[in-house]
């Protein structure tokens, strides 16, 4: 973990923001407070890149919580910036009015000292992972992308990782691409051929426990011998990806879109966020083991 990562709080309790301050500090984090929404926000415009992640409650003074967060998910430089959102709110419509404006991450008060650190934890971890992603693509060549189809097959999470790096060089926007691709590879070594359930990932990421127990499953009997594979093909006008492993599948249909019943979950956004912010088409095919990932080209697939 990188420990010099900054966090903006931005609380009007006292009392919380020093406790909070406490908790994150254990973990090395850089931590700076403000004290109302208007106040964090002249800080965010004068230095964009001073923060790695804006910790922000839902009820502020000047400037609400909600508010901000709109400010903050529509300024092009800012809004990569992952935003927890603390709340007492626990009502449905209150928690779908935050996702909509691009609060992918929870925290309902009171917290646990764990789940604060679970929590902040996962969001900086998926930070790291894009500039990481960005890194590799602006490092890579790019003789995929004269090719018209291929397949590849792969077991681990970096077979994974590697794949979509350079699969996303096929792809007209890859920084757009390699995020959702990423995440669908992922998941299918991660609950497809490992079985993985939800409630089980949950428990084993506030454990600390989740690469261990990845590592671990590798390696049995049952599973050992499975892989995944993803296939692309480009046509004129359309770029498809198409990713199958070899698990029994899953009811994908309560995943396709950000849930208010999940917001408080410590995982469980990835394959909305590559439905919405990946791909122009996402379709999970018979009993949800397979998925088709798709881009428009625009007339320009045949180079």
């Amino acid at each position: 973990m990188n420990t010099s990562q900054s966090v903006l709080l931005v609380e009007d309790e006292e009392i919380i923001s020093i406790v909070i301050e406490s908790i994150l500090q254990t973990r090395g984090y850089r931590i700076d407070v403000c004290r109302n929404g208007m106040h964090a926000w002249e800080k965010l415009q004068a230095n964009p890149a001073a923060y790695d992640l804006v910790l922000l409650d839902w009820g502020l003074p000047s400037l609400d919580g909600i508010e901000l967060l709109r400010l903050i998910k529509s300024d092009p430089i800012l809004a990569s910036i992952p935003v927890i959102i603390e709340t007492a709110r626990s009502d449905k419509n209150s928690i779908q009015q935050g996702l909509n404006q691009g609060a992918y991450y929870y925290l309902t008060k009171p917290f646990q000292p764990e789940v604060l650190l679970a929590v902040v934890d996962a969001a900086l971890e998926q930070r790291n992972e894009q500039h990481r992603m960005q890194e590799n693509l602006r490092s890579a060549e790019r003789p995929l992308a004269l090719m018209q189809e291929g397949r590849f097959r792969f077991q681990t999470l970096e077979n994974a990782r590697v794949l979509a790096t350079h699969l996303a060089r096929t792809c007209p926007e890859p920084e757009r691409a390699v995020q959702g691709l990423q995440e669908l590879l992922v998941n299918a070594v991660e609950h497809g051929n490992l079985g993985i359930r939800y409630a089980e990932k949950g428990r084993y990421v506030l454990a600390g426990t989740w690469i261990e127990e990845i590592n671990r499953r590798l390696q049995l009997p049952e599973y050992s011998q499975r892989f995944a594979e993803v296939s692309f093909q480009r046509g004129r006008d359309e770029l498809s990806f198409t990713i199958a492993d070899q698990g029994n599948g899953f009811d994908w249909t309560e995943y396709m879109d950000f849930s208010p019943e999940r917001a408080f979950d410590i995982h469980g956004r990835g394959i909305a966020m590559a439905r919405q912010l990946s791909f122009d088409s996402l379709e999970y095919l018979g009993n949800g083991n397979t998925v088709t990932a798709r881009f428009i080209l625009g007339g320009y697939g045949t180079p």
